[in-house]
């Protein structure tokens, strides 16, 4: 019992350091001191969790700048680094003492790893303090220069920062905050590499599709970031209830039409292309890579698929592609990170996040991501399912007929999983190809297509034409 708990959690020791640095907070032990530390289950926000318990156990508001990477036998025993920054005024507390850093020495440290972990720590914010040094959230100071451009920005509008934040995500080039004000919160993003893209799509969107996205108060482009009023509503993945859903895929179809004719615009923003013409260059590159990594296969189960499984899947996903192509469905925005978690819905309106996996092309394949999560949330139900397809297809029907919909949802469930394995760019990575859990991944999301293809093969000698 213990074993388990402990691998479903980890320990994060927080060098937790006062504005401009100048102290170091740390508990007493005996004749030496400790670094606050604080247990986070495994798969939560790191930044979150850290934030929280250093204000509720230490009394103190900080933000996380970066994990430290320590490469000591001292530090052996897996304990996580995170360097934070306060806020405002360091305050006192009962549990600990603020110790200026000018007075640390090799003594003050009970462990020998927060021995070599502290200066090191020092050693990288004096650093990243240069100019040139990247990553401007690793930074010092940086959240007192953010909460100051917040003021600029909402003051005309009549509101202004409360002092409450709450800290989700946090690494040197990514941030995620929301800031409660007098009246309605404001959320800051920035993004970084793999993710620069999603800068300039959700400000393109936000500009082009107004209706679909939190409005955007400012950009920051020197931290690829942007600042967006907060949407009230019910967050999709906090919800089962049927008609949530059905406004999520009746707005998703509005959106999707509305899109049709600024698609130049959506992929010069930087939107991939999975256009049927761009999808069909990649089938059989793609399926050769898998075929390799089946080879590569040592445990059976689950099944191996042979080259020429791979070939007949390659063929029937091209034919799908082309009859995609055929039926008239025009192109449209789409979303490969669709999940409910991204969707507020309120009333008379619905909007959509996290726009780092735009693309364009067939619009069904978007719908086919929400269909998956509402089976993982609520459970296969074929009556709430039809409803979701009947708010769908319903918005489509002044541009395609019911007859058409129905025939490229029938193949959507396949080509949602090939442009979501395409898409990826792993399967053309050979450095990441050698890792067993992407090899292994994309061998399932295969299988999964060869299911879906046998199903509709099968749908097909059941109903022939």
């Amino acid at each position: 019992m213990e074993s388990t708990q402990q691998s479903d959690r980890e320990t994060y020791r927080a060098i937790v350091l006062g504005q401009g640095g100048n102290e170091l907070l740390l508990s007493p032990a005996g004749d030496g001191f400790l670094l606050p530390s604080v247990e986070i289950p495994r798969w939560q926000r790191v930044a979150e969790n850290m934030t929280v318990a250093i204000r509720n156990e230490w009394g103190q508001e900080a933000i996380c700048l970066f994990n430290l990477d320590v490469s000591a036998p001292a530090t052996s025993a897996n304990n996580h680094y995170q360097v934070m920054e306060c806020s405002g005024p360091a305050r006192p507390h009962p549990r600990g003492e603020w110790i200026p850093v000018s007075s640390l020495s090799e003594r003050t440290f009970v462990h020998p790893a927060d021995q070599i972990a502290v200066p090191l720590s020092l050693d990288e914010c004096d650093r990243r303090a240069g100019a040139a040094a990247p990553g401007p959230f690793a930074r010092l100071g940086w959240f007192g220069e953010l909460q100051r451009w917040i003021e600029e920005v909402i003051g005309p509008l009549g509101f202004h920062l409360t002092g409450s934040f709450s800290q989700l995500n946090a690494s040197p080039s990514f941030s995620l905050v929301r800031f409660e004000t007098n009246d309605p919160g404001v959320w800051f993003k920035a993004v970084g590499e793999p993710n620069l893209r999603e800068f300039p799509i959700t400000l393109d969107l936000a500009r082009l599709l107004p209706r679909y996205l939190p409005p955007i108060l400012a950009a920051r482009p020197e931290w690829n970031g942007w600042l967006a009023l907060e949407v009230k509503g019910t967050n999709l993945g906090e919800t089962q209830g049927a008609q949530y859903w059905q406004a999520a895929s009746s707005a998703l179809a509005k959106l999707q039409i509305e899109s049709i004719r600024k698609l130049g615009t959506i992929v010069n923003s930087g939107a991939r292309d999975l256009r049927a013409s761009a999808l069909l260059k990649l089938v059989r590159p793609f399926l050769d890579a898998m075929g390799q990594l089946m080879e590569k296969q040592t445990k059976v189960p689950p099944r191996v698929l042979s080259r020429s499984e791979l070939m007949l899947l390659g063929e029937q996903i091209e034919e799908a592609l082309s009859l995609s192509t055929d039926l008239g469905i025009p192109d449209a925005l789409g979303h490969l990170d669709l999940n409910p978690g991204n969707v507020i819905v309120s009333e008379g309106q619905c909007v959509f996040l996290d726009w780092a996996e735009a693309h364009v092309g067939n619009p069904l394949i978007s719908f086919q991501y929400l269909v998956e999560h509402f089976r993982r949330m609520a459970g296969a139900d074929a009556t709430a399912e039809s409803a979701l397809t009947r708010a769908y297809a319903m918005e489509w029907q002044s541009l395609v007929s019911p007859g058409t919909i129905q025939e490229v949802l029938s193949l959507a469930p396949m080509l949602a999983v090939f442009s979501y394995a395409v898409a990826t760019d792993a399967w053309d990575d050979q450095a990441r190809l050698q890792d067993p859990k992407v090899a292994g991944y994309l061998r399932s999301l295969t299988r999964r297509m060869h299911r879906e293809a046998s199903r509709l093969s099968d749908r097909s000698a059941l109903c022939p034409n």
